[in-house]
Order: C-alpha cells, then sequence, then structure tokens
C-alpha cells in the first residue's frame, strides 16, 4: 500500500543548446518536442486498419473503396509511411493499383514484393523517382528495369532511380538501363554492376549523377562518353578497379563538368589514390565537394592547397585520415568538413555517412571520445546516433559503440535536455540491439546503465516497451553479480510506476523465480549493505504494493523468514524501512497478516516502533496498527494485543506533528486500506495512526491526497471521527486538521453531501 519515492541525487547544471552556437540542435529540439503532423497521424491511423477498410480481391489482394481518391502528395506520403512501418507486401501493395493514388515518387525501400505485385502497383503510374534500396530478392534489378521500360511515359521522364544493395541473379544478362532516356539520377552502390554495365549506363543522353560504389566496374573508362553531363560521381570502395592510378586520373581529369567526387575508401585498403590526386593541379577545375576519406598519405598542408587553388569547394570529406586538425578548416567560409578532429566535422561525418557502416563506426569511436566528459546537450549528435543505429541493425561495431555514445550524451542529467520522444526512440533502438546481439557484454552494459537513469524509466514512459518479450527474457535472465544492482534499480522503478499493474503475470513470475529473495538472502549472508540489497528491497516492497497475489508469493517463498535475517543483520534505517513498507503491505492483506503474528516477526517489529527515525517507527506502528485491529488474530494472547496497543499509543504520543519531515517522502496509491482502521473507535490507538498517516501526506501534497479522499469516498469518515462521541480529542483535533485542508484546496466541493463543516 505504501512506498518511499527517494529524491534523486541533483544533477549537475546543464547548458541547452544555444541557437546561435547550436542552431541545428535547436531544430531538432523543436522537432521532436512538436506533435506530428495531422496528415501523419491520419495516415497511421489508415495504415493501422488497412485490413478492415479495404475490401478483399479474388487472389487475397486488397483494395481500397471505389469512391477513395489520394492527391499525388499525399499518395507518395502514405507509400513512405507504409515502407517505414513495414506494411508494404504482396497483398498491401495492390491498393496502389488502378488509379485511385496517383504516385510520382515512389519509396519502397527493404519492402518484401515480388514482381509481380511491383509492376501491377507501380508500373502504371507516372513515376519520376523510384527508391528500390535493399529490396528483398524477390525483386531482382533486371525486374526492376524491365518493369519500368513497359512504361513509355516513365521510359522518358523516370529522373531518378536508387537501387542500392539490391540483388541481381547469377548468370544475369546486361542491364540495360538505356532504355531509360530521362534517367538524371542513378545509384547502383553495392551492386552487382559490371564494366559493361557501366558503359551501357554512360549513353544516357541525360544522366547528371551516378553512384557506382563497391561494385565490380574494373574499368571507368565509359565515363569520358558523359563527360560533358555528368557532374557527380561516387565511387567508394571501388576494390575490383584494375586500371593504374595515372589512368585513373586521366578519366577523372577527363570530367572537366564534375561538381561532386566521391573517391573514399576502406582505410585498411590503405589506398592512395587521393594522395596522388591532391598533387594534380590540372583536375576538377568546377569541384565544389570532394570526399577522400579513408585515403592515407593525405596532409592538411596538400588538402588546403587544393581547396586554394579552388575556391570554391564547399565540401571536403577527410574522416580516417590524418588530415582535418589545422586551423584553416575551421576559419574557411563557407567549407564544411566531414572529419573527427571537432564535434562539428564528426556531426558532418555522422550525417553524410549514415549509409556506410565503415566510416559511421569512425564517426561515432571519435564522438565516443569527445562526448567522454561531455557537459552541454546535443539532441542533434544524439539523433544522428539513432539513425545511425536504424541503419545498421547488424552491423555489431555500429551498434555497440553508439550504444557507448548514446550514454555519454544522456548520463548525469543531461538527459533532461533531450526530447522525451528521441530518448524513447533511442532506449527502443538499444532494447533491439541487445535482441540482435544478446550475448555481447558492452551493448548489455550500456543498456542497463541507460536504464539506471530515472528519466528513461519515468518520462519515456517504460510500458512502451513491456510488450517486447526478448526485454522480459533479458531481465529474466540477468544473473551476472556485477549487474545485479542496476537490474534492481530498474525493476524498483518499473514497479513503482506501476508498470506491475500492466504486467502483472511477468513481475509474478520474477518473485516466483525467487530470484529477488536469493539477492537479499545472499546479501544478508554476506552481511553486504550495498546498492544492489537496497534496490532489491526497494523492487519487493514495490513488487508487493497493493497486490494480493504478490504478498502470497513472497510469504510462500519464505519472504518473512528471509526479512527477519534482514532485521536481525543490519541496523541502518534505509534498509528497516524498506523491510518494515513491505510487511505493511501484508499485514493490508487480511488473509495474509496473519502469517505475520509470531514472536520473532513482532518482537522485531515492536523493537522498531521506538526507532528514532521517523520512518523506521512509522512503518512499525502501521504492521502492528493493522495487525491489532484484527481481533480474530489474537483470541487466545489478548494481554499480547492490549500491550502492542499500549506500545503503538506510547510512540505516537513521542511522534512530532503530523506535518514533520521525513527522510523520504511517504506516497501512496491509494487510502483506502486506512478506511478500516479510521472507523475503529473501540481500539483509539490504531485510529489514531491512521489520522496521522492521512494528515502527513495531506500536509505534504493536498492537490493529490485531497482529491482521493474525495474519489475514494473517504472524507465522511472524517466527519464522522470529529462529530462521535467516542472518538479522542486527540483524534478529533486530528480530523478537524485533514478536514482544514479539504477546505483550503477544495472550496466548490459542498458541505451539505458530506457533514456539517464550517465553509
Amino acid at each position: 500500500m505504501v512506498h518511499f519515492l527517494h529524491p534523486g541525487h541533483t544533477p549537475r547544471n546543464i547548458v541547452p543548446p544555444d541557437a546561435q552556437k547550436d542552431a541545428l540542435g535547436c531544430c531538432v529540439v523543436q522537432e521532436e518536442a512538436s506533435p506530428y503532423t495531422l496528415v501523419n497521424i491520419c495516415l497511421n491511423v489508415l495504415i493501422a486498419n488497412l485490413e478492415k477498410l479495404c475490401s478483399e480481391r479474388p487472389d487475397g489482394t486488397l483494395c481500397l473503396p471505389e469512391h477513395w481518391s489520394f492527391p499525388q502528395e499525399v499518395a507518395d506520403r502514405f507509400l513512405r509511411v507504409m515502407t517505414w512501418q513495414g506494411k508494404l507486401t504482396d497483398r498491401t501493395a495492390s491498393i496502389f493499383r488502378g488509379n485511385q493514388m496517383k504516385l510520382k515518387l515512389v519509396n519502397i525501400q527493404k519492402a518484401k514484393i515480388s514482381t509481380a505485385a511491383f509492376i501491377k502497383a507501380f508500373c502504371h503510374h507516372k513515376l519520376i523517382e523510384l527508391n528500390a534500396t535493399a529490396v528483398h530478392a524477390d525483386l531482382p534489378v533486371p525486374d526492376i528495369i524491365s518493369g519500368l521500360c513497359s512504361n513509355s511515359w516513365i521510359q522518358q521522364n523516370l529522373r531518378c532511380l536508387l537501387l542500392d544493395s539490391t540483388s541481381i541473379p547469377r548468370n544475369s544478362s546486361l542491364l540495360f538501363f538505356s532504355q531509360l532516356t530521362g534517367l538524371r539520377i542513378l545509384s547502383v552502390f553495392n551492386v552487382c554492376f559490371h564494366t559493361e554495365d557501366l558503359a551501357n549506363v554512360s549513353q544516357l543522353p541525360r544522366l547528371e549523377s551516378l553512384d557506382i560504389s563497391n561494385t565490380l566496374v574494373t574499368d571507368i573508362s565509359a565515363l569520358l562518353t558523359c563527360k560533358d553531363r555528368l557532374k557527380s560521381l561516387t565511387m567508394h570502395y571501388l576494390k575490383c578497379l584494375t586500371m593504374t592510378k595515372s589512368q585513373i586520373l586521366a578519366v577523372i581529369r577527363g570530367l572537366t563538368c564534375l561538381l561532386h567526387l566521391d573517391i573514399s575508401d576502406h582505410r585498411q585498403l590503405k589506398s592512395d589514390l587521393a594522395f596522388h590526386l591532391l598533387q594534380q593541379k590540372d583536375i576538377l577545375p568546377n569541384v565544389v565537394s570532394l570526399d577522400i576519406s579513408g585515403g592515407i598519405c593525405i596532409t592538411d598542408e596538400a588538402v588546403e592547397l587544393f581547396i586554394q587553388q579552388r575556391p570554391a569547394m564547399q565540401f571536403v570529406g577527410l574522416l580516417a585520415t590524418d588530415a582535418g586538425s589545422s586551423d584553416f578548416f575551421t576559419t574557411k567560409q563557407g567549407l564544411r568538413v566531414a572529419g573527427g578532429a571537432s564535434m562539428s566535422q564528426i556531426s558532418e561525418a555522422l550525417s553524410r555517412y549514415r549509409n556506410r557502416s565503415c566510416f559511421m563506426k569512425e564517426a561515432l569511436c571519435r564522438l565516443f571520445t569527445e562526448t567522454f566528459s561531455m557537459e552541454v546537450t546535443m539532441p542533434a549528435i544524439l539523433k544522428l546516433v539513432a539513425v545511425g543505429m536504424r541503419n545498421h541493425p547488424l552491423d555489431l561495431p555500429v551498434q555497440f559503440t553508439a550504444s557507448a555514445c548514446a550514454l555519454n550524451l544522456t548520463r548525469q542529467g543531461l538527459a533532461k535536455g533531450m526530447p522525451v520522444r528521441l530518448l524513447s526512440e533511442v532506449t527502443c533502438l538499444l532494447f533491439k540491439a541487445l535482441k540482435n546481439f544478446p550475448h555481447y557484454q558492452q551493448v548489455i552494459s550500456d543498456l542497463y546503465l541507460t536504464l539506471n537513469m530515472k528519466i528513461f524509466l519515468v518520462e519515456i514512459g517504460f510500458q512502451r516497451l513491456r510488450r517486447a518479450d526478448h526485454v522480459k527474457r533479458w531481465i529474466l535472465k540477468l544473473e551476472q553479480k556485477g549487474r545485479q544492482s542496476m537490474l534492481m534499480q530498474v525493476q524498483a522503478f518499473m514497479c513503482f510506476h506501476q508498470i506491475i499493474n500492466q504486467n502483472l503475470q511477468f513481475f509474478y513470475l520474477i518473485l516466483k523465480k525467487k530470484e529477488l529473495l536469493a539477492i537479499v538472502k545472499q546479501k544478508t549472508t554476506e552481511n553486504l549493505d550495498d546498492v544492489t540489497l537496497l534496490f532489491t528491497l526497494k523492487a519487493l516492497w514495490n513488487l508487493t504494493d497493493g497486490s494480493p497475489a504478490a504478498c502470497k508469493h513472497f510469504i510462500e517463498n519464505q519472504g518473512l523468514e528471509i526479512f527477519i535475517q534482514v532485521l536481525e543483520t543490519f541496523s541502518e534505517s534505509a534498509i528497516q524501512s524498506k523491510v518494515l513498507g513491505l510487511l505493511n503491505n501484508v499485514a493490508e492483506i487480511r488473509e495474509l497478516s496473519s502469517k505475520l503474528v509470531t514472536e520473532d516477526a513482532l518482537k522485531h517489529i515492536n523493537s522498531l516502533l521506538c526507532s528514532r527515525e521517523m520512518e523506521v517507527s512509522y512503518f512499525a506502528a502501521g504492521i502492528i496498527a493493522h495487525l491489532t485491529s484484527d481481533r480474530q488474530l489474537w483470541i487466545s494472547r489478548d494481554f499480547q494485543r492490549r500491550a502492542l496497543l499500549q506500545d503503538l499509543h506510547a510512540a505516537i504520543q513521542n511522534w512530532p506533528s503530523s506535518s514533520c519531515k521525513m527522510t523520504a517522502l511517504v506516497t501512496y496509491r491509494s487510502l483506502k486500506t486506512f478506511f478500516p482502521l479510521l472507523g475503529n473507535f473501540s481500539q483509539p490507538a490504531v485510529q489514531l495512526w491512521a489520522l496521522w498517516a492521512v494528515c502527513h501526506v495531506c500536509s505534504k501534497n493536498p492537490s493529490k491526497y485531497c482529491k482521493m479522499l474525495v474519489e475514494e469516498e473517504g472524507l465522511q469518515l472524517l466527519c464522522d471521527i470529529q462529530e462521535h462521541s467516542e472518538a479522542t480529542p486527540q483524534a478529533q483535533q486530528i480530523a478537524a486538521s485533514i478536514l482544514n485542508d479539504f477546505r483550503m484546496h477544495f472550496m466548490n466541493y459542498q458541505r451539505p453531501t458530506l457533514c456539517q463543516m464550517p465553509f
């Protein structure tokens, strides 16, 4: 019934994002703190209820109601949200057949749909962009091209085609991109794309941007065919090239219209192509963006000279190189640098390389070092970390480095400056990492430490995560001795915030496994009063709050015997109050209260009644009040009951005013268990304790508990005490004090329905 809310450590002062120094951070805070748009809310509802709203065709696919029609912008967004949520399948993609939807910008990234479904759903629309990145192998590249070319309008007008990480069957023939004559942007990153395919693509009459990174191209000479129109060339990690460096540079020199060039590489390959390119004076005269991340032998001086010779440059990629630390890169106006020498460079790297795991890992490693002693909230950086985790869920180095960075960016009060929605996303991503790598200790440790912060459990709302079965399994399997204290705090917070009420079966399982009691018994045997013991006691206390079933499991698993041993072993008030708090919960359950009427239990409880620590004495008194109020428990020992009542009355007389402060704040979820005690006029001490308790919480938090008295219909009991002839003057005085608190805070309540009160 009762639990303690211990005040946490006051977080150190944090500096929120400054609009001038961190404009992006301010934008992220504003974006994440803003409500979702009405359009997105409606689309989410529509997608969630798609099966109910649509009819079914004979082939099992869905069909929209005939009178529905979507504007092009809404249709594009609808498809994008469906794809993002993983709801685009052969069955659901069929709603895009016909003319009810008018699509232009189609995003089917990572979708699992077949060739037939793709052609029927999308290839009759007037598409100008298609993002088919990492679609399932059921939809290979040749089928995508064939489907697009079946529509003459698309052949002439499709401008952008993204096929990154899309499959191509073995022994596949030449990819006929040349039929897509309107194509301006093509990306085949991480695709089985050969030199012959490059020759075919180079014939495209309007091609301006090409990404052939991590393909099987061995010779790029065909690019000279489109030298007068190619403005952007990305060939990161082009590992199969057989050309000499001079031959490669000759081709690049011939691409005089290039504005963007990316020849970045994996650092482990030790490519020196960039080094040789920087030495050239007659190359890339119009370039504004150059990415040479991962290259070797690159120096600040060489990069500075190259940029000074091309003053229009706006970006240079230097991550995983030896360059970037010169003041030149911070003072050059209009120049953005993706590197690892400063937070601004790391931020740029995280943004630019969000889809490249090799550079994402490198940037996260640099970020971890920079944020180890972070004192400023950086929501924009945390969001980029989240993007990296989401884009590379199965990349272990990315996941464990990102989890460590997320911890650094939210520890010691920094989380309070972050939008709750962003924190929620990060927490979900940490659990996904745990699901994908359940045995990797670094990920587990970072998750523990993150959840160890109260804000992640309270402000985010742990109930958002409770449906995940792997979360439950994770909690139940935590047996590593070094992790126990963090686990216990997580469980204590979960129970405290009534998550137990939402998932009772799960938490009963925790108790049934006897793991919490086993920890208490182990610590008691070792005479070790550490933080693990405190949090375990707190978790058990909150677990049994208002839960007869949990209290029953506690008694059946020898919990009382273990707790008596705790009282015999430890004299610290923090431990005693938690033990007595749980026993209070048991004493409130009429069917179980008899289990506490033993010589050992009563001896320890009665001895603590006179404790100098107010909260210890308070809880001991509460147990005695509940036990002695039931005369049936004392049929053969009435003398002992009367003695306990005398001790209870004497202890209360020695207490300070009910408005006194305790070491920790006593809070209640309900006041109903006090009501039988308030009506007990035959045992004044019992009634007096209940009055003192109600008066205490009403004086500390009147807006909560005065309202609770009304809602739970307890106000009449106080009026009865004030007017009852058998009530003691002291009881009437305390009742009057409570009613006065009520009168002060609820002047709008009318007395005729309650009792005669001088409003």
